[in-house]
């Protein structure tokens, strides 16, 4: 069986400064890492393969030093890595995203199950996963936290909920986003990173991949951003001093008196 992981590289700080023409991160000279809950869904595309055997792919959609996160992949056990990048990604939302990365599923053409993480850090918008599935036409499970059953037809997965958790049967192939309940990421072993020090990793351009250039990019991004800043820091707070109840009786009042201001 074929697993294909997609993994993103993302800012290691949340310092991160905003290009005020593009309105878009600026990544360049800030130390990246893979985003944390990638991690989890390559490590589950791992414990899929060692159980039913096969391969793992990952992919990554970014600037040439994404290919850092792709050698990490490799290091925790993934058997090849594939970037995909080219100019004219510059500036994609979750859309164009979505589509640049399904046309290299695509292009791999032959997977059973296509892993992502919940969500990535630095957006926070949980889109890129299922917007993939839509582009492929995939049945999709989103927010996996445990993996019931599985085999080469079909699979069923625990669906973490706000109250709960519900068990979802899919056929294959299937896109699943994962939670950081589902397992706890190995490490990279000494011969991991011996591998991936060696590894080669294609680069994918949108050429390679079919993409319709109308679909990449800022220009092929339904989402357009009209302004974003980086909001100013808090100023301190107010302080109460005393025993427990006497600062709970100073809250009330200030509180009080915000509500009064408010509403005069």
């Amino acid at each position: 069986m074929h697993f294909v992981v997609c993994i993103k590289q993302v800012p290691e700080t949340t310092d991160v400064k905003i290009n005020p023409e593009t309105n878009t991160l600026i990544r360049e000279g800030v130390d990246s890492i893979v985003n944390p809950f990638d991690v989890y869904a390559i490590e589950e595309a791992l414990r899929l393969r060692d159980k039913l055997g096969g391969k793992v792919t990952a992919i990554s959609m970014g600037p040439p030093q994404a290919e850092a996160v792709l050698r990490e992949a490799i290091a925790m056990g993934v058997n090849e890595g594939i970037l995909v990048s080219d100019r004219a990604f510059a500036g994609s939302d979750t859309w164009a995203t979505s589509y640049t990365l399904a046309m290299a599923i695509k292009k791999i053409g032959d997977y059973d199950v296509v892993l992502f993480g919940k969500q990535a850090s630095d957006g926070d918008t949980a889109q890129v996963g299922p917007g993939v599935a839509t582009h492929l036409d995939l049945p999709q499970i989103t927010y996996v936290r445990k993996i019931e059953e599985v085999d080469e037809s079909h699979i069923v997965a625990e669906r973490l909920l706000e109250n709960g958790y519900e068990s979802v049967e899919a056929p294959l192939p299937v896109a699943l986003t994962v939670v950081k309940e589902i397992n706890d990421p190995r490490l990279p072993s000494l011969k991991g990173k011996m591998a991936a020090r060696k590894a080669e990793i294609p680069t994918w351009s949108a050429e390679d991949i079919g993409a319709d250039p109308a679909c990449l990019g800022l220009d092929g991004s339904p989402t357009k951003v009209v302004k974003i800043f980086t909001p100013p820091s808090r100023e301190g707070g107010e302080i109460f001093e005393g025993e427990p109840h006497e600062c709970a009786e100073k809250l009330v009042k200030a509180l009080k008196e915000i509500v009064v201001e408010a509403n005069a």
